[in-house]
């Protein structure tokens, strides 16, 4: 791609956590002020970036890489966790959150929260 997107509103904010979070996963709320990781088919809030002790960085909105199954064609998309630590297009029965995905490969789309 020549263009980049990095950066591109970017907000993340600090949420507690009672479990480690690998940077990229998609993450849901657990309790009041509180992250986990997603499972399969789970709607995501944000995507973790960072973490320390029992805080994780969360991407809640801007330009983002991430893991991809399966086949998310550019353009509007429901997306929902796939339980790898990755993102997926939502099924039919599925609610997911709705991005902008302005590249997709096999392996990593990049979206805007």
């Amino acid at each position: 791609m020549n263009v980049s997107f990095a950066g591109f509103g970017e907000n993340i904010a600090t949420f507690e956590t009672a479990a480690a979070i690998p940077a990229g996963t998609p993450v849901k709320m657990s309790a009041n002020g509180t992250v986990a990781a997603c499972a399969a088919g789970d709607a995501f809030i944000g995507i973790a970036v960072s973490q320390r002790g029992d805080f994780v960085g969360v991407q809640l909105k801007g330009y983002r890489n991430a893991a991809v199954t399966g086949s998310v064609p550019v353009g509007w998309a429901q997306l929902v966790a796939d339980g790898s630590g990755g993102v997926k297009a939502a099924g039919e029965d599925a609610a997911g959150i709705s991005v902008l995905v302005v590249s997709a490969g096999t392996a990593e789309i990049g979206m805007i929260l």
